[in-house]
């Protein structure tokens, strides 16, 4: 028995995407796996009026439970109404690999799924996109491929070496599958580590600076497919004061550096309508509850250490959303 998306009170990305673009800001899409998580994302985005993606990974499904994850998207948009702003919410599936996969997401009430088959080759990328696009759009669903491959490890996605996207081959990639956005590769990375130190230049103090995004690739995609939403994955920031802190606190993070919010900032004003972040939420809460652990030791009640790692995520993203992605008072 299947269930509509429609039905959950979620909405598909298609018309959130078509604003952003004309708008010039980005879609947040915030990975979540569990009830912290999602009240975050709730209330930063119900704060500052932003549009969201809630972002659920195969790796999430395992460990959260499918059904309980789709019944916490539903229990989303109510708690947004209570909090007195009915944001947009589209409940999405994050490098699915399957055909299967993406169609057990369809029929629970997922409104938006990624289908990565960017470790195929280019003609099989396309014709497993294409059958998912197909069953997607036949249910409403909207439907994100990929072309190149990211770096750095992400739940189950796990990549050595990142592949630029190439401009020649995305007219034909989209016209083929029927997608409805696309997620290119121009240097972001998974991660909390997603560079390594000699891949970097180091500033007067010492610290790490990444290689800059490839702007010129995304300009000549923009060109080919003016107007088509681009999305960019691996993209948190992994904030040096949330390092710093999950170290002070009896953490072993080593030379961490993610995305400079600057550039992320510029690719929003692009054709970049959706960015994924994930990592720059795993530490802000990590620092947040390490920080209670060390400071009172004799805690033992969750929500003493998880309250105050879930106001933690909860300011990062309304910052993200209001001085990264533009998408604050966009809902």
């Amino acid at each position: 028995m299947s269930t509509s998306y429609k039905d959950l009170g979620l909405v598909n990305t298609k018309e959130m995407f078509a604003k952003a673009v004309e708008g010039g800001y980005a879609v947040p899409a915030y990975n979540f796996n569990n009830l912290e998580q999602l009240q975050a994302i709730v209330q930063a985005c119900v704060e500052s009026k932003s549009p969201v993606i809630l972002q659920v990974s195969s790796g999430a499904r395992k460990y959260a439970n499918a059904n309980l994850l789709r019944n916490m998207a539903k229990g989303a948009v109510e708690f947004a109404k209570e909090l007195g702003c009915e944001i947009p919410i589209a409940l999405h599936l994050d490098h699915g690999d399957t055909f299967e996969l993406c169609k057990d997401c369809i029929d629970s009430g997922f409104s938006s799924v990624m289908i990565d088959g960017s470790h195929h080759s280019f003609e099989d990328n396309i014709a497993l996109t294409k059958k998912v696009v197909e069953y997607a759009h036949a249910h409403g669903v909207t439907v994100e491929g990929e072309l190149g491959v990211l770096a750095g490890v992400e739940d189950d996605v796990v990549a050595e070496k990142s592949h630029y996207t190439k401009p020649e081959e995305v007219i034909e990639f989209v016209t083929k599958t029927g997608c409805d956005s696309l997620a290119i590769s121009i240097g972001t990375s998974h991660g909390a580590n997603k560079f390594t130190p000699e891949q970097c230049t180091r500033n007067a103090n010492g610290v790490l600076v990444p290689p800059p995004l490839r702007f010129d690739i995304l300009e000549e995609i923009e060109a080919k497919l003016p107007g088509f939403p681009i999305v960019l994955h691996g993209s948190s920031s992994v904030p040096q004061e949330d390092v710093d802190t999950i170290n002070k606190f009896g953490g072993a993070l080593k030379d961490s550096v993610g995305i400079p919010e600057e550039q992320l900032r510029k690719a929003a004003k692009s054709a970049v309508c959706k960015i994924n972040i994930d990592s720059d939420g795993r530490l802000a809460m990590t620092a947040a509850i390490r920080k209670v652990f060390v400071e009172k030791p004799g805690e033992f009640d969750p929500r003493k250490y998880l309250g105050p790692a879930r106001d933690a995520l909860k300011e990062l993203y309304k910052h993200k959303n209001e001085n990264v992605l533009g998408s604050a008072g966009k809902a």
